[in-house]
């Protein structure tokens, strides 16, 4: 509580009086947070014939008495930099010192993408006198922004066979993530002649702390593949004939 006292057993070193002693007592017996370091003390002694003395005595008070150092738990969420912090004030749950603290500071402050989890920080107190204390406190890091995802729209041109394939990398221009890597996916990445046209496909981007994100890419899909023809030899006459069709795997002769 930052109090201490003394007694006049604790000064007096075997004052005397030839007629006997009266009285003893002290200038001041209890001190303190403001009386740390030396202090000078007087001892009076009244005999029986109410004669007095005096002598002097140096007391020096110290304070060896630890802060109280008291800690709560925080969590912190990193932003669109991947960077999150803490003050004091959010770790502190009240510590204190009878005779004041001066100092509090954290063994850390400033948390990343590395730190996403929970991890041990360290609150220490110094005291007026400089006596320290410390606690411990549990940081949660949290990473719940998704990723920035940039689109480019694109055109697929289906193949002789009616089918067209679209990548995530063709449709990605620049998508990033302040946390590193993002997982790419696509709505849809395989075409056909029922797309042809202007197609909406979602692009999915997904980062290690599993936060997703999506942006649109408007896909014109492109039939530029000529009909292909079936060719029939006519028996006897020998005259050829032409059917055309719009979609075909090969083209293929029979002979009649």
């Amino acid at each position: 509580d930052g109090i201490g006292s003394i007694a006049v057993g604790d000064i007096d070193s075997d004052s005397n009086d030839a007629c006997g002693l009266d009285t003893l007592f002290l200038s001041q017996t209890v001190f303190g947070c403001s009386d740390v370091g030396p202090n000078t003390v007087t001892l009076t002694g009244v005999d029986k014939n109410d004669n007095e003395a005096f002598c002097t005595a140096t007391v020096t008070v110290l304070d060896s008495v630890a802060p109280q150092l008291l800690c709560t738990g925080q969590t912190i969420y990193l932003d669109e930099e991947g960077i999150g912090s803490i003050a004091v004030g959010d770790i502190d749950g009240g510590s204190n010192d009878a005779c004041g603290l001066d100092t509090l500071f954290l063994s850390r402050t400033v948390f990343g993408c590395t730190d996403v989890g929970e991890l041990p920080v360290t609150l220490t107190g110094v005291d007026e006198n400089g006596n320290s204390g410390t606690c411990t406190a549990t940081i949660a890091v949290r990473d719940t922004v998704g990723p920035v995802m940039l689109c480019q729209n694109r055109t697929v041109t289906l193949s002789v066979f009616g089918t067209g394939l679209l990548s995530a990398a063709h449709v990605n221009a620049g998508s990033n993530d302040a946390c590193g890597a993002v997982s790419l996916s696509l709505s849809q990445s395989s075409f056909d002649c029922g797309d042809v046209g202007v197609q909406s496909v979602t692009f999915t981007g997904t980062d290690v702390n599993g936060n997703s994100s999506s942006c649109e890419a408007q896909v014109t899909v492109e039939d530029l593949s000529p009909p292909l023809g079936i060719m029939q030899l006519a028996g006897g006459a020998g005259e050829l004939r032409w059917h055309l069709r719009a979609i075909a795997e090969r083209c293929l002769c029979r002979r009649v």
